[in-house]
Parts: structure tokens; sequence; C-alpha cells
């Protein structure tokens, strides 16, 4: 499949919904795909369209994307490709994206455009996630399994930019890759963890990509009827809910370690944050958990909001999905990746979960 403007629209819109408070931005995804579609035809295929041997590999954008300084220019996500390549002991013949997001649905289309190596229906998880171990594909319960790695970015005109190439074990290159983000001003693109096709049969959320792309294609039809269409299209195709619609009365956000942290209040509703929306809750009472999926949607112009832009007074309506309506890879299916986030946020996580991990 082919990959145009058409398809451009509906992945950055489904996708910003996909990303569940992150993901990146709509805005960044638009750039991203037209800077691809300026430079060649990136291409989508499904994952049994590759032979069972072949290198598949994960690109990503690691980071907070709320810092001040985080910078990536297209040119970073060709150069990561590049850095991993040279790693990489034979060609890589696939790319996944590590997850849904505004920006993330489009990773790989940069690569693909230019390479020919087509972008496959098998992303790392089918939602947007904090952690490198939740994009891994449950390659960190590989005891053997050596990370390659290959990252860039940071701003040229401030002396911030970098890159890095990383040869470790799992854990510890996701930690140096994390570190990179932060002494790049906040933001890396990265390309990481060839393995073959066959690994992501079990591992991957395959035909992720095509549900955030028929998710933007039923949202772009509703957009302009308002946000109150929007919402009752998500709650139908997602089997969703709306939880409260008001002004942002509080937030607090932070960037710490490589991340946005933080909490918000909307209508007596309170948000954790890192990165994506993590819990939701009234009163005490939990309402939604990750990796159950809390939006975001703008009052005014109805369109998905990451925590990055969250600013006090903003007019939002708040969603949730639960996760058995998702396509999830198997890093957020693991209990140890959810346990770190009851680490960060200091909230229970595990035992709210609306079906097994």
């Amino acid at each position: 499949m082919e990959l145009g403007r058409e398809e451009l629209e509906a992945a950055v819109l489904g996708g910003a919904l996909l990303g569940g408070g992150g993901g990146g931005s709509r805005a960044e995804g638009l750039r991203l795909g037209e800077a691809a579609l300026e430079l060649g035809t990136p291409t989508l295929v499904p994952l049994d369209r590759l032979a069972p041997d072949a290198l598949v590999a994960t690109v990503a954008l690691v980071g907070a994307p709320a810092a001040r300084d985080a910078h990536v220019e297209p040119s970073d996500h060709l150069r990561a490709w590049e850095l991993l390549a040279a790693l990489t002991p034979g060609p890589v013949a696939g790319i996944i994206t590590c997850e849904n997001g505004g920006t993330a649905t489009i990773n790989g289309w940069l690569q693909s455009a230019v390479t020919g190596v087509p972008m496959v229906d098998a992303p790392a998880d089918g939602r947007a996630h904090p952690t490198g171990d939740m994009g891994s594909l449950g390659l960190e319960d590989e005891r053997d399994f050596v990370s390659l790695q290959g990252a860039a970015g940071g701003d040229r005109t401030f002396g911030a930019y970098l890159e890095q190439q990383v040869r470790a074990p799992l854990a510890a290159a996701n930690r140096l890759v994390r570190s990179a983000a932060e002494a790049a001003g906040g933001l890396v693109a990265v390309a990481r963890n060839p393995v073959p096709a066959s690994y992501l049969a079990t591992r991957a959320a395959k035909g992720a990509i095509s549900q955030a792309l028929a998710i933007g294609r039923e949202l772009g039809a509703v957009l302009p009827r308002g946000t109150a269409a929007v919402a009752e299209r998500v709650c139908g195709l997602l089997g969703g809910t709306v939880l409260c619609e008001g002004p942002i009365g509080r937030v607090d956000l932070e960037t710490r370690g490589g991340y946005d942290v933080g909490t918000a209040t909307i209508c007596g509703l309170e948000l954790t944050i890192w990165n994506e929306f993590m819990t939701a809750e009234r009163e005490g009472v939990r309402l939604a958990t990750f990796p159950d999926l809390i939006v975001a949607i703008d009052g005014e112009t109805a369109l998905p909001v990451t925590s990055a832009e969250f600013r006090l007074g903003r007019r939002l309506t708040l969603l949730m999905a639960p996760a058995a309506s998702l396509t999830l890879g198997a890093g957020v299916r693991a209990p140890r990746n959810l346990a770190a986030i009851e680490r960060v946020i200091g909230k229970s996580i595990i035992r709210f979960l609306s079906r097994p991990c």
C-alpha cells in the first residue's frame, strides 16, 4: 500500500487519538509526513508479506515532548537509521514504529520514502506508552538479547546536536538513549532492535497502523460537526465513555529523567501523567488505568490534545476506552513494565487492570 496525503491526514488524527496524551503532536506528525512525501513514496505492508527471517527494526522518538529545548529535524530520523544500519549484521527489510501517536504513527515514513524499505503494519504497540521497554516487543525477557540502537537529535544552533550508537543489554541501552535525549535538550530520533519478522508474530500489535488509519478516517468525517460528534464516534468505535467536560483547573507538569511527569485536574477529575495519561480518578475512585486509553479532546477544535499541550483554562472533553478495545504489544502486557508506572506516579496500576496483561 502506497502512503500519500490522504493517509497522512488519517494517520496523524487516528494516531493522535491512540496516543492517549502522548505519542507526539499532530503538527509534528504532519511535518514529518510531508517531508517524507517530498522525498518519495513510503509504503505499508502486512507482516505476512515478509519472510520469517527478514530483519525488522523499530523507529521512535525518545524523550519528553514538553521539554523546552526538545529539537529533532527530519534529517535526524534518517541519521539514526544510518547509525543503526552500520551496526546491523545484514540488510533490514522492514520498519515498524514503536507506537501510535500524532507523530509516532508517522515514524518510519521518512526512512521508507528514502530507502524503499516498507513500513510493516505491526508496530511494537498500538497505543502510546512511556518507556523503551514497553516498546521493545518483550525483548526485555530475552536474557541473551543484545540491543543495537542509533540515536540523533538536538538543536545544532545551540551546539546541542548529538549522535549515539549503542550495543548493550536492552535495559542499559534504553537508559543510555534516554540519557542522550536529556543531553540533546529533551528528545532524540531512534532506530533500534532489529529482529526477525517471525519474532513479531505474537509480540507486535499486528494491524494497529490500519486501526489508526481507520479511526482517523472516521474522525475526519465527523470533525466539522464538533467535539460532541467526535466524542460520540470515538465511544462507538472503541467502546468508550465520556469521563467529564470542562476547563483545565490545574496542571503540574515537569520534565524529569527524560519524561514529562505530573498531574492535571479537570472538573474535579484528576489525571496522572507520565508522558501519556496513566490514571483518571474522581474523589479517589479509579475510572481508568493504563493501558486503558484516556483521551483529551479540545473543546473548540475537536482534535486530540497531548499532555504537553495542556494549559490552564483550556476546555476539554475527557474520554476513556478500555484496553480490550486496543491492539497492544507484548511490552505493555508485561506486569514488570507496568510496575514501573507505579514507582513513578505513586499509584497502583496492576490491580486495576481490566484484563490480564
